[in-house]
């Protein structure tokens, strides 16, 4: 995406993306293999903490792949550096999301080293402290902030909102984060000993950090509405669907089913029930995955501009992800964690998470629910990769029609 917003590509930057791509699977590799040897008891405890499993949720990976990241993150922010350098030397309306761009891509950074304070023997309520700065600040913060902005600008390139609209929804996105984001990760720290009140002001300024992603995404696709025959918006039109249900997902799955677990006395009752992987599940595939796929898509489709793609393999993925993402959350994850919920607070926690209960027909019955929207999700993605593996083949172009 660099070259997209300045313009330019530096000298050896195909090499610097190639190493980091190497570094990413180093880490996976090496992380899940200790991960797995150490879940198996196949690694003793100080082993265990420097090369297998942590024990923490979310930052489980061993010590030294959890620096080997950090170090791979500091080689990305350096490639965004050298890309945005021109981008940000120039004078314009676009300069302001350029740097908001670069602050968001030093704090992806920086902030993963969060998870590196805290040692072998800390206490737990140190650890949890910490810990959730790296989930939140990180993941649910900073991460907020660079997709607005990246999203922000694409949109913006395409005349599909004016460079205000777009500054400004960055600008209130970054602008909330930084002055609510550390209160707004109290909302997690329940068994942490935190006060009710920071509890309260944590889960309010938690759920405002979806605002800005969610009315740039509905302003953008009223636009879209009014330009739709614009040959330009016209062959971006995929990559602008992901994006607008990007803003749809965080409206959802962050805010709706987010704040539903986040203030003081639902927390009590529902988190870590199937309410927490509802918001998890709707959240994370639903703002960064389709983020994710969308930004792919913007890159393929600027590599090579001038061939008209056939786009029935791609509508059928968008709408099957989208909708086979819905179907697991409506159709179990919602009602097994709504029944959860009333278990814990009629019969107290426990029982809600026993096998007593969650073995009853009925819990079973909605569990095996989940299995119609993950088919569908499934053939979505199959549709995706299919539909990308023919641009390599040439199957995902439509015949060129011979000049006359």
């Amino acid at each position: 995406m660099g070259p997209l917003v300045s313009e330019h590509e530096p000298k050896g930057q195909r090499l610097g993306v190639n190493i980091l791509f190497l570094a990413l699977l180093l880490v996976v590799v090496g992380s899940l293999t200790g991960e797995w040897l150490s879940v198996h008891n196949k690694l003793s405890d100080t082993v265990s903490f420097y090369f297998g499993h942590q024990g923490y949720e979310y930052v489980d990976l061993g010590r030294v792949w959890q620096i080997a990241l950090f170090v791979g993150l500091l080689l990305w922010f350096f490639l965004m550096v050298r890309v945005l350098l021109p981008a940000l030397r120039k004078p314009g309306e676009q300069k302001q999301l350029v740097i908001l761009l670069a602050v968001a891509s030093a704090a992806i950074a920086l902030f993963y080293g969060a998870g590196l304070t805290w040692g072998q023997h800390t206490h737990l309520s140190m650890v949890e402290y910490w810990r959730w700065w790296v989930v939140h600040l990180w993941v649910e913060g900073f991460f907020e902030v660079f997709a607005t902005t990246v999203i922000a600008f694409f949109f913006m390139r395409l005349g599909l909102v004016r460079p205000g609209v777009a500054a400004a929804a960055a600008l209130l996105s970054a602008t909330i984060f930084l002055s609510g984001g550390i209160i707004g990760t109290c909302h997690h720290l329940y068994f942490s000993g935190t006060p009710t009140v920071a509890l309260a002001w944590g889960s309010v300024f938690s759920a405002l950090e979806v605002v800005p992603l969610v009315l740039l995404g509905f302003d953008a696709m009223e636009d879209l509405r009014r330009s739709r025959l614009t040959p330009w918006v016209r062959q971006y039109k995929w990559p602008i669907y992901f994006f607008v249900s990007v803003a749809f997902w965080n409206m959802i799955g962050a805010g709706l089913f987010g704040f539903m677990i986040n203030p003081p006395i639902a927390l009590y009752y529902m988190q870590g029930l199937n309410t927490t992987p509802l918001h998890g599940h709707a959240a994370l595939f639903g703002v960064y995955g389709m983020l994710g796929i969308g930004l792919m898509l913007v890159c393929l489709r600027a590599l090579i501009p001038g061939r008209e793609w056939k786009d029935g393999l791609l509508k059928f993925s968008f709408w099957s992800l989208n909708g086979g993402l819905m179907a697991m959350c409506i159709l179990s994850l919602l009602p097994v964690g709504l029944m959860q919920t009333w278990a814990s607070v009629e019969h107290g926690y426990w029982y809600a998470r026993s096998s007593e209960f969650m073995q009853t027909p009925i819990m079973q019955t909605l569990r095996w629910m989940r299995v119609p929207g993950d088919t569908v999700f499934f053939l979505g993605a199959v549709a995706l990769v299919v539909f990308v593996a023919g641009l390599k083949t040439g199957h995902s172009f439509r015949k060129e029609t011979p000049t006359p």
